[in-house]
């Protein structure tokens, strides 16, 4: 685990409440500088301990190397080829549920893949195809719009949208594009200001759709209509199919903005530094 014997590491752990403020800042350093791997024994002392300042301190040290390693997932995660969204949005999701495995996540979004493969056919027309999609995720498995608590922080969390199956408009259309990935449709995220919808765009057809919505298709003309509502300038991205790169990106800006509303300064810091990670290409 690390080049120290667990007696060096109890007697560590034991100087976190140090009086001196030199040597404490020393001992969090040393113990950090052991990197993720440490975090059970860290853990198991927490556990064990009966000294509320010691366990603050653990609690403190064990969150900074968790982020680190969420910081670490996304560097890598950035500078992979494919980018695939699954592993950025597992990735995004290890930062509020450090344990929670890709493995996991992966099952399940396989299972809801299962549940829409079962009842579709791939000779019907895409309107169609949309349409079982749609019946699967929204009637089937009952998957809404989180309207009562938009905000919240659990909606860009994939593992609770799944658990809860309500989310915000980015974390529903990423179960929706997953499922149709899987289906070998070409459906992609589209960008747009206040709303993420996803657009069905072949070499004979385009449209959009918006999981939101229960998977309402629209056209183009509804954009405009919509960016006029809202006096923008349309501008192209606005139409076309955004990178994966972006839905996460947008996922963190959401939860940043969740935790905004609730106060939470440090951990809007910390969206920052990993908004700041992906966007250093």
């Amino acid at each position: 685990m690390s080049e120290l014997t667990p007696a060096q590491l109890d007697a560590l752990v034991s100087l976190l409440d140090d009086p001196d403020l030199e040597v404490k800042n020393l001992v969090r350093d040393k113990i950090t500088s052991l990197g993720a791997e440490i975090i059970p024994f860290l853990e198991q002392k927490w556990e064990k301990s009966f000294n509320p300042e010691i366990q603050k301190e653990i609690e403190e040290l064990v969150h900074d190397l968790q982020f680190s390693l969420v910081k670490t997932r996304f560097a890598e995660w950035r500078d992979t080829e494919d980018r695939d969204l699954l592993t950025g949005l597992w990735i995004l999701n290890t930062y509020q549920y450090p344990d929670l495995e890709y493995e996991k996540l992966n099952a399940e979004m396989h299972q809801i893949y299962f549940e829409v493969w079962t009842s579709f056919k791939n000779d019907l027309q895409p309107y169609d195809q949309v349409r079982i999609i749609n019946n699967v995720l929204f009637n089937t498995l009952r998957f809404s719009g989180n309207t009562k608590n938009f905000h919240s922080p659990g909606n860009s969390m994939l593992s609770t949208v799944l658990d809860s199956k309500k989310g915000n408009p980015i974390t529903l259309c990423a179960v929706y594009l997953l499922v149709a990935k899987k289906l070998g449709l070409p459906i992609y995220g589209v960008n747009l200001p206040n709303l993420f919808v996803l657009i069905y765009k072949s070499a004979d057809i385009t449209f959009y759709i918006n999981a939101f919505n229960k998977g309402l298709t629209f056209s183009k003309q509804d954009i405009y209509n919509y960016l006029e509502h809202l006096k923008i300038e349309p501008k192209d991205y606005f139409f076309e199919p955004c990178a994966h790169l972006d839905i996460v990106l947008r996922s963190l800006r959401n939860l940043g903005n969740a935790f905004e509303k609730l106060g939470e300064v440090n951990k809007v810091e910390e969206v920052k530094e990993m908004i700041a990670i992906l966007e250093n290409q």
